[in-house]
């Protein structure tokens, strides 16, 4: 089924606006090394950022009335028993368990708090989008080796009319502050099993898959 007509109004509010981007601060990268469907040594990802709806597991130690299940909301905050909205996005979950034990100490003796995230969405900048002809387009959480093929088997792959070997992936550089294009082969790497078309990919990426026109 071809996408709605929304949607493609979207895709190409969204194309143009990318353009005249690029126009002013944007560039073309060309082709990115291939990476492995394995990785054969896993390196560690970013330090997470908590980002709105995670669902947070706070324990605070010989206290159990203190510690909480909770849901950050929508405004980046989090509410748990002697404390009443904490920010909690932007934040590792060191440094929130950090700001938690401060607030505690009002209320009691040294507290010793940990902060683990359950269930994550992360923030914009930590997220893989992938638009377009594809089953089910996505904004899908970045992890540590993450590859192209992984993103894609998260969205089911390509849509039926999807122009796979004309997409395009969009990377923030932050070194020149300026948004890089690279080429991908989506339909080399899904259709002929092709290993050099699969990529790494970072926390930001933006994965746009074209519509073929016949």
């Amino acid at each position: 089924m071809r996408v709605s007509n929304v949607f493609k109004g979207f895709l190409l509010a969204g194309a143009s606006a990318a353009a005249l981007n690029g126009c002013a601060s944007g560039s073309s990268g060309g082709q990115l090394p291939p990476a492995a469907f394995v990785a054969t040594q896993e390196q560690p990802g970013e330090e997470y950022v908590i980002g709105p709806l995670d669902q947070l597991n706070i324990f605070v130690w010989r206290n159990p009335e203190l510690s909480a299940k909770v849901q950050v909301r929508p405004d980046g905050r989090i509410t748990t028993p002697l404390i009443s909205d904490m920010p909690a996005v932007g934040k590792t979950p060191a440094m929130l368990a950090d700001d938690m034990k401060i607030a505690l100490g009002e209320y009691i003796k040294d507290p010793i708090v940990s902060v683990i995230v359950e269930n994550f969405s992360g923030t914009f900048s930590q997220q893989v989008r992938i638009v377009g002809a594809t089953a089910k387009p996505a904004s899908i959480p970045y992890r540590a080796n993450m590859t192209l093929l992984d993103a894609m088997i998260s969205v089911g792959g390509l849509g039926e009319y999807a122009a796979g070997n004309r997409a395009k992936l969009v990377r923030y550089d932050r070194n020149t502050g300026k948004q890089v294009e690279y080429n991908i082969k989506l339909g080399k790497l899904l259709k002929d099993g092709d290993s050099s078309a699969n990529v790494r990919l970072e926390p930001g990426d933006v994965i746009i898959i074209p519509e073929s026109m016949f």
